[in-house]
């Protein structure tokens, strides 16, 4: 039983269950068989003014919610002002064990990120019984994509224990992740357009290489790669310069053309 007010409950009946994160794929039959309807935002994102929704918390909660969200991808690449705003906007929300905090078939309205215990993760496809497709631990989110599509929750997340969660709601979860996703894949994709290794590609092939894309950022003189060490990525240089040097078996230094940006390495 969850431990928020009655009304809260309700509102917990109406988050209906999802589909877990983007380690499960959308079931081939998500929408079909089901008359649906659904008012909610456009999935085009808005950059209008929208109020921010901001819950008190105390310096201990903001803390947990910091190391709940530390390694989750959807929150690496928010600048500080979007980081401070997730945090004021989520609301803890706690369950017993065996309760369902999705529904299979629901409207989604929070997404949410585990701080403690567990969940597991069940669809129901073909009219067949649910079946266990995956598990959650703390670090772990779920509820993003009847969020992002505007479509009814797609599998059953029931905790396994007492569990303490996070939630953020869809408003603010669509106006600063979604947009800031979309914002990203269109500053990446305009940039791969003038990189001469891909210009041959289609723009569904770039399209999923800006999503695979993250800036890192180097200091001037700091080394990005060194030779004789391992290779594991791939660097397209976005802006500003590199100094290329090469060295041969006596250890002699051989300074070899820069690089600029849309020039690439590694």
């Amino acid at each position: 039983m969850e431990s928020d007010s009655d009304s809260d409950s309700d509102d917990e009946d109406d988050e209906a269950l999802e589909d877990p994160s983007p380690l499960l794929s959308m079931p081939a039959n998500y929408m079909r068989g089901r008359r649906t309807s659904v008012s909610a935002e456009s999935m085009v994102p808005s950059h209008q003014n929208y109020v921010k929704t901001v819950i008190s918390k105390t310096p201990e909660q903001r803390k947990r919610i910091e190391v709940s969200i530390a390694s989750n991808f959807l929150f690496k690449n928010l600048d500080e002002d979007q980081h401070e705003d997730v945090v004021n906007a989520m609301a803890e929300k706690r369950f017993r064990s065996r309760e369902n905090v999705i529904e299979q078939g629901a409207v989604g309205d929070y997404f949410y990120v585990v701080e403690t215990g567990s969940l597991d993760v069940f669809v129901a496809k073909n009219g067949n019984p649910a079946e266990k497709v995956f598990e959650y631990g703390p670090g772990g989110s779920f509820g993003e994509l009847a969020l992002m599509y505007n479509g009814p929750r797609a599998a059953t997340v029931t905790a396994t224990s007492d569990i303490v969660l996070w939630a953020l709601d869809r408003i603010t979860f669509r106006r600063i992740l979604m947009e800031n996703t979309s914002r990203k894949r269109r500053m990446y994709e305009a940039f791969l357009e003038t990189v001469p290794l891909l210009v041959s590609l289609e723009p569904y092939e770039r399209h999923k290489i800006a999503d695979a894309l993250e800036s890192v950022y180097f200091d001037d003189g700091q080394p990005v790669v060194r030779q004789g060490d391992q290779g594991d990525n791939f660097f397209i240089i976005e802006s500003g310069e590199a100094t290329v040097t090469k060295y041969n078996e006596k250890g002699e230094e051989f300074p070899m053309p820069g690089l600029g940006p849309g020039q690439y390495f590694g």
